[in-house]
């Protein structure tokens, strides 16, 4: 079972390592900014929705060490920090696999318009 005032503190320990308020930190990860509030009070028990986004979005804290405090945040050697860059390049990777290759001879080619898709279903176009 989670104690809630060690988790709390963890939780601060988070914010303060990544330098985020409670209210970017929620933002960040994506919860209401209530949920931060009532947590960091005691008022309410972390969700394992909160908790999994926490440890999604910021792939240094370690699941076990949020939840039990057992090991340590930050990654304290170098080999730790190294894994999780490689975690998080892999991820890269494997996104860019499923763009197709462009060609690699090198033509001139010049752009002709470049359009940002949002998730909220608007976009932006640029002509250059």
């Amino acid at each position: 079972m989670v104690n809630s005032k060690e988790f709390t503190n963890r939780l601060a320990k988070i914010m303060t390592f990544y330098e985020l308020s409670a209210t970017s930190f929620a933002d960040k990860i994506q919860v209401g900014r209530s949920s931060i509030s009532h947590i960091i009070s005691g008022r309410n028990k972390p969700s394992l929705d909160f908790v999994m986004k926490v440890v999604q979005t910021f792939p240094e804290v370690e699941l076990y060490w949020f939840l039990n405090g057992k090991g340590s945040f930050p990654p304290t050697t170098s080999s730790e920090i190294v894994s999780k860059k490689e975690k998080k390049a892999s991820t890269i990777t494997s996104k860019e696999d499923a763009i197709p290759k462009r060609n690699q001879n090198k033509t001139s080619k010049e752009i002709e318009k470049v359009i940002l898709f949002y998730t909220d279903g608007t976009f932006d176009t640029y002509n250059p």
